[in-house]
């Protein structure tokens, strides 16, 4: 169990900094886009590029930060049953969350994306717009989002496991309130 929860320290922090990198690409995102709103308006001039830009960095931010967003517990979740249950309960449905829903579909969809990222790959795919950016660059971050997401999402499982036979785990995310709406 402690190569399992050092490989989950190393999956942890790989996200953790992938997330710092997200957090100020949402900051770069409304640069770009306020920069491009302003040069659109005030000298009547545009680039598709910058358009792609954002795009690309939104695209990022999603893919990317789920994982983090994943490591810190801040997912949405549908908690009609989870707030009722104690929580040893509330592990056992993350855990099971995960191994049922979860690394399924994400590598299920990793798996899926990856030949639509290879093709664009082979034929260096451009943006049909002018002055558009390369495709597959963007297009890898599909299989390597829903991978980073899995990576997570086993982190996770490997955590509340140890936490359940007793093993103290101080990386463990596990409380959550529910939103006030």
């Amino acid at each position: 169990m402690r190569f399992l929860l050092k490989f989950s320290a190393v999956v942890d922090i790989v996200n953790e900094k992938i997330g710092v990198v997200c957090n100020w690409l949402v900051l770069l995102a409304c640069l770009v886009s306020g920069g491009n709103a302003m040069v659109r308006y005030a000298y009547d001039t545009s680039s598709n590029a910058w358009l792609e830009v954002q795009w690309y960095m939104f695209a990022v931010i999603v893919m990317f930060g789920a994982a983090y967003t994943l490591k810190r517990n801040e997912h949405v979740r549908v908690d009609l049953l989870y707030m009722m249950l104690g929580r040893r309960g509330q592990l056992w449905i993350d855990i099971l969350g995960t191994l049922i829903f979860l690394l399924p579909t994400c590598l299920i969809l990793a798996w899926l994306s990856w030949p639509f990222f290879m093709q664009s790959y082979a034929i260096g795919e451009h943006s049909s717009n002018a002055g558009g950016l390369l495709r597959w660059p963007i297009k890898a971050v599909l299989p390597l989002g829903f991978l980073l997401v899995a990576l997570q999402g086993v982190s996770e499982l490997i955590k509340r496991i140890a936490f359940l036979i007793g093993i103290p785990v101080e990386s463990l995310e596990a409380h959550y309130e529910r939103p006030t709406q």
